[in-house]
């Protein structure tokens, strides 16, 4: 046998593995608002939760209540924490974390937002034991200002943060105060139709991607849809794309737990606490959420 084809046989036999790695099923977990009763002892508690499982990586929404001080304290603090974990941990921020500030905070949403920007999102790796590549849409130029937007793969799923906190996606009425709102709007509308790009690209199975708010839901009462453009966007996409599309969102939309389908997009709103999710993309494309054992599921 000669050594050419000895390494034929050796790079058929990787190929062969790679391929069932990809197709071989994992479980991530969200840990959604879980500091929304207890502070940073509910969110220990979630994290050490995660810990005692097997998990490919933890998304974690929602780093403090939203009556807790917007202070670089508190980020340290939360970000210590996670660090600790011995799952990868990736940040999606919610709007709890720099909208929702207590009474009397003189710093304005879009400043405390920048600081958590610089203190959490710092290098393109998840936080945590496991120390996961991530792709940053800081890496490009223009949306240097925007590295909570961030992607990661797992054989054929793709999956991404994308910046749309809760609340009507920050939309102010007032005149001449929406400049973050249109920045970020600007930012995500180019990172969603990047990602899509890619996705296609790579020939994935599924898109998954986490956001504070639900995109889909059109917020009621407001004289703005903040969410309308990027539900177009998403919607469009998701029609071209010959893959599955999952939102995963922590707004009380839909029943907690459940994938709901509707355009060609599944909406999974995760309730407070643990939600673990089971994915399985060998026999077609399956995604069952349980909340994780002890989570409680408490409203926020």
């Amino acid at each position: 046998m000669t050594m050419r084809f000895r390494l034929c046989l050796i790079g058929i036999a990787l190929c062969v593995l790679a391929a069932r790695v990809s197709a071989a099923p994992f479980a991530f977990a969200v840990v959604a608002h879980a500091p929304a009763t207890g502070g940073e002892a509910g969110l220990r508690e979630a994290i050490e939760r995660t810990d005692a499982d097997n998990l490919a990586f933890v998304v974690v929404n929602g780093l403090k209540r939203g009556d807790e001080a917007c202070a670089d304290s508190v980020y340290v603090e939360r970000s210590e924490l996670l660090q600790q974990a011995k799952n990868g941990i990736i940040v999606s921020p919610a709007a709890s974390d720099w909208v929702q500030c207590p009474p009397g905070t003189r710093t304005a949403a879009n400043g405390r937002l920048n600081r958590l920007r610089e203190l959490l999102f710092a290098d393109d790796f998840s936080q945590g034991g496991s120390r996961l590549p991530l792709v940053r849409q800081s890496a490009v130029a223009r949306f240097r200002g925007f590295p909570e937007n961030a992607r990661w793969e797992i054989g054929q799923v793709l999956f991404a943060t994308v910046d749309l906190p809760a609340g009507n996606n920050h939309f102010v009425t007032a005149a001449g105060r929406n400049s973050e709102f249109e920045d970020r709007s600007v930012a995500n509308r180019d990172w969603i139709h990047r990602l899509f790009v890619y996705a296609a690209l790579r020939k994935m199975k599924v898109l998954v991607l986490f956001c504070d708010g639900d995109p889909m839901q059109p917020p009621p009462g407001v004289a703005r849809d903040g969410y309308a453009e990027v539900r177009r966007q998403l919607t469009t996409r998701a029609t071209k794309f010959n893959g599955k599309v999952v939102i995963v969102h922590a707004e009380p939309h839909g029943t907690a737990g459940a994938i709901e389908w509707h355009d060609g997009i599944g909406r999974l709103a995760v309730p407070p606490g643990t939600t673990r999710v089971a994915v399985d993309v060998a026999s077609g494309v399956s995604l069952d959420a349980q909340p994780l054992a002890g989570s409680s599921g408490r409203s926020r």
